[in-house]
């Protein structure tokens, strides 16, 4: 009876700490887009579901690792959304599969998309054709970013995200990062207050952090 006792409150701090992290971390893990989001799903299950039933780990023990686990959780997410180098090696970066109406074979390969699983994705995207397409880029949740050659200054992901410049845009529209940030400062901007912006049809939109709701209206 003093175990299932035990067990029973250790599930309750289980299920608490993992609607804890939901709301302090965003509804990332609820759909996974990223590397980190799956780790962390999967090892807080590997926790919860390793520990509650184990009667060597007191409840004390399994309350502080859940708490460890939520501040380097928490630490990784902070240090990786202002830092693009920490957010590559968290998550990945974008590869590059297909350039100009040419499949990059090798970048393909390294990512391990074979030929079948490329044709696969690009036709439930409605592409049939791969000489139409200007750029295809595999994203860190696995989707592709496609332009196609008559998308000529659509460009269909931000050129900045959480303050941080997407180089892979820059590349794409043939400009460098003192052009960026000399055009978000010309709107009166500095990098770490862009939320998102977004490149389209030549203009750059900005979206900063901290606009109020009456605003957002």
């Amino acid at each position: 009876m003093i175990l299932f006792y035990y067990t029973f409150i250790k599930l309750v701090l289980g299920i608490f700490c993992l609607i804890f992290q939901i709301n302090l971390m965003g509804k990332g893990n609820l759909a996974p887009s990223t590397a980190m989001d799956q780790v962390q799903n999967y090892v807080l299950g590997g926790i919860i579901g390793g520990v509650i039933y184990n009667k060597d780990i007191t409840v004390l023990q399994f309350f502080l690792i859940l708490v460890i686990w939520t501040l380097l959780i928490f630490t990784l997410k902070f240090i990786k959304n202002h830092n693009r180098y920490i957010k590559y090696l968290l998550d990945g970066k974008p590869v590059t599969l297909i350039l100009n109406g040419k499949v990059l074979t090798d970048e393909c390969m390294k990512s391990g998309i074979t030929a079948n699983d490329l044709t696969f994705k690009l036709r439930t995207l409605g592409i049939y054709h791969i000489h139409s397409l200007k750029r295809v880029v595999l994203q860190e949740n696995g989707q592709l970013s496609i332009i196609t050659v008559n998308d000529k200054d659509d460009i269909k992901y931000p050129i900045v995200i959480d303050g941080q410049i997407n180089f892979d845009v820059l590349e794409i529209i043939n400009k460098d990062e003192d052009w960026i940030i000399n055009e978000i400062e010309k709107q009166g901007f500095t990098l770490s207050q862009i939320y998102i912006a977004e490149y389209i049809y030549q203009k750059i939109f900005i979206y900063p952090y901290g606009i109020p709701l009456k605003q957002k209206n």
